[in-house]
């Protein structure tokens, strides 16, 4: 109990007929009547129709202070008995009237407290319809902008009055829910959202002032997946007149002139082929569209119908080009609707339950990753729905898909979803996130689809997968060491000289002087020679005049980049732009060990032992050759490298590796065999006929050229 405070003297005080009087014993009451047991005595001493009086008849400071003690009276589940009709009316009509925010603050702690009494009370209240949203019912009749006005709260300067608010509109969306009918919480729930309820929290959700309005935004964020899944458990029926004119409005705005008008009540008649061949155009697989509708109920049929609204004459337009397409080319738009309902349904965990969203707000000490418990994109379900439909008939499109290929279209906007919406930041607009979800290119969309198969499989098998790579790399890596040293095995022609801006062409005869190097066949030596002119007719190793052994190769040095580019078109590749920097030329230089002219036995004798090899042996130029490219230089220069057992230096072949290595294990990921699939006809390969043939014969591995 609060020793500063005398009990007796504040209940005398607030009875008094001096407003000042009775303005300081508010003042010091509202910091102690939290306190249970001075709650106990005070109403015990007849103080809480004293307060209860200041609020009924109060103003200014006097009320301000009267309400934010009657308010922490509330939350200590103290003076309840004098909560009434008249006090509810009271504090509606300061909510919707009063002006000053210390007033309005107290206000609708009170409301929220009265609200929330049924569930935040430790006791059962004896008269619950005297709490809830039935209390403040009758009052809000009397004052028909009374929600209006607390929505209008939320975009307040004052957070503490934002805080409230938001409050009291979850304690009024929660109680609704839990104890309204059927037919009365959706309208209440339409009602707040046409009133800009949404879009009011989601400019907060996304605002700077996240640490005080925290704990009222993740309960409207829970309340908001409490309404989500309560429209998908309820089950699209036909025989609910709402449900029937959902889907008739949807039906009405597809057909266009050249339909033939049909009675209202045949609308509905799925029972027949006509009523089939309708349904079957708007996008359903069967003649029973209600059945549809199991996995996302009639949350699946609003969100046609918001994508509808939101489309306007695009539905309509939508719905006749498919009707032009072949049969399986069609995009199903009804199917493809709530396909994408149950994708946003579970990205967005609706089935969480609000118990685990708070264990993570309380987890959360240092409150560094706030940002990563809140969804605003959430709350804006509907322009998301409609922006991943869009996307599903853009994919549809650019694949070529077919009505057997619906699954593999769901999954790649699931990926879109997670790759778009999952990683977009808190204070990313919601018009971001709809552009990019149609920018996103098919092939980066692919490329992530098999990123995801790999870290799939890779945390099912783990360390095998991991040594599966590794073969893999090292098989990858063998492939274009053999590939590169083919080319050297193969010869090539180099310029003698660097001098000149532009080499001719491959069939030029121009006298100028060329250089032709060829790895010899057992690997071991490098030839080469100098001729007069390029020959079409490559020379021979006997033509080459010049060798190099191997092993004395000390190192391999060249300008050639190691980092893999690719140009941005293809006529930079054939010619660079007139104002571009002329690219230096590539030089590959083959350093030997070359033997120096021992020094006299008396020369530096004590310097033996550390510098005979340094002295001995060094690297020297024995050969530079001057590619006409950077493919042919990559192939030269890891080519000789790759002989002397050491890692591949261009960027060119670096990404030759990586790119085997990756395709090598997304063949083993898929599992892909032979003899699952002979080609895109789906036919056997033919067996030609020995007959007329010795045994002379070889296998061709690779097919004819």
């Amino acid at each position: 109990m609060d020793s500063t405070v005398n009990i007796p003297q504040a209940v005398k005080a607030l009875g008094s007929e001096e407003d000042s009087v009775r303005k300081l014993a508010a003042f010091k009451l509202q910091s102690s009547v939290g306190d249970p047991s001075f709650a106990d005595v005070f109403i015990s001493e007849g103080g809480l129709p004293k307060l209860r009086q200041l609020v009924l008849q109060g103003s200014g400071n006097t009320l301000a202070y009267s309400l934010t003690a009657f308010s922490k009276l509330l939350e200590v589940d103290k003076g309840w008995d004098g909560v009434d009709q008249d006090l509810v009316t009271r504090i509606v009509e300061l909510v919707v009237t009063h002006p000053l925010v210390n007033v309005l603050r107290g206000a609708m702690s009170i409301l929220v407290a009265v609200v929330s009494h049924q569930y935040t009370s430790t006791s059962k209240p004896a008269h619950p319809e005297a709490f809830g949203f039935r209390a403040i019912r009758p009052a809000m009749n009397d004052f028909p902008n009374f929600l209006e006005m607390l929505v209008t709260r939320l975009s307040s300067a004052d957070h503490a009055l934002c805080t409230n608010s938001l409050q009291l509109i979850n304690s009024l969306m929660r109680d609704a829910v839990v104890n309204g009918s059927e037919s009365e919480w959706p309208r209440f729930i339409k009602r707040l959202q046409d009133l800009g309820v949404i879009r009011a929290v989601y400019l907060l959700m996304q605002g700077s002032a996240l640490q005080e309005l925290a704990q009222p935004l993740l309960e409207f964020q829970a309340l908001t997946k409490v309404l989500l899944r309560k429209w998908r458990n309820v089950t699209v029926d036909f025989n609910n007149l709402e449900h029937r004119r959902v889907i008739r409005s949807i039906y009405q705005a597809s057909k266009n002139e050249r339909d033939v008008p049909t009675p209202d009540n045949s609308d509905y008649d799925i029972k027949t082929a006509k009523g089939a061949e309708k349904w079957s155009r708007l996008g359903f697989s069967t003649s029973d569209p209600a059945a549809e509708f199991e996995e996302v109920g009639y949350l699946g049929m609003l969100d046609i119908a918001d994508f509808v609204r939101r489309s306007e004459g695009g539905f309509q337009k939508l719905i006749l080009e498919q009707s032009t397409q072949h049969p399986t080319r069609r995009c199903p738009v009804a199917r493809a609707s709530i396909a994408v309902t149950g994708i946003l349904y579970e990205h967005f965990e609706c089935d969480k339950s609000e118990l685990d969203d708070a264990k993570a707000y309380l987890a959360l000490d240092s409150r560094s990753n706030i940002d990563k418990l809140f969804m605003p994109m959430l709350l804006q379900w509907t322009r998301i729905h409609t922006a991943g439909l869009q996307a599903f008939f853009r994919l549809w499109q650019a694949t070529g898909a077919q009505d057997e290929d619906f699954t593999k279209i769901a999954e790649l906007v699931r990926i879109l979803m997670e790759a778009v919406v999952g990683s977009a930041t808190r204070t990313k607009g919601i018009a971001a996130v709809e552009d990019e979800l149609q920018a996103y290119e098919l092939q980066r969309l692919r490329d992530l689809q098999m990123e995801l198969l790999e870290l799939s499989y890779e945390d099912s098998w783990g360390q095998h997968l991991r040594q599966v790579r590794d073969e893999l790399y090292n098989e990858s890596v063998q492939f274009v060491k053999e590939q590169r040293v083919r080319c050297l095995l193969r010869g090539s022609w180099f310029p003698l000289s660097a001098d000149d801006d532009k080499f001719e062409p491959v069939d030029s005869n121009a006298e100028k002087k060329w250089r032709f190097a060829r790895l010899s066949h057992n690997r071991r030596s490098l030839h080469y020679a100098d001729f007069e002119l390029r020959e079409a007719k490559e020379p021979s190793l006997a033509d080459l005049t010049e060798t190099i052994d191997l092993s004395d190769i000390a190192s391999v040095v060249s300008n050639i980049s190691r980092e893999a580019h690719s140009p941005s078109s293809s006529t930079e590749t054939l010619q660079p732009p007139p104002s571009a920097p002329r690219q230096p030329q590539i030089r590959i230089v083959i350093n030997g060990l070359a033997k120096k002219r021992e020094k006299s036995h008396n020369d530096h004798k004590h310097h033996r032992k550390t510098s005979s090899n340094a002295s001995q042996r060094r690297e020297t130029p024995v050969l530079i050759l001057y590619p006409l490219d950077e493919t042919l230089g990559a192939e030269w220069v890891d080519g000789l490298v790759m002989l002397l057992n050491q890692d591949a230096a261009a960027g060119k072949t670096k990404n030759l590796i990586k790119t085997v290595s990756s395709w090598g294990l997304k063949i083993r990921l898929l599992n892909v065999r032979f003899e699952e699939g002979h080609g895109p006809d789906d036919r056997e390969t033919k067996i030609p006929s020995r007959e007329g043939l010795d045994d002379d014969y070889y296998y061709e591995a690779f097919g004819a050229s």
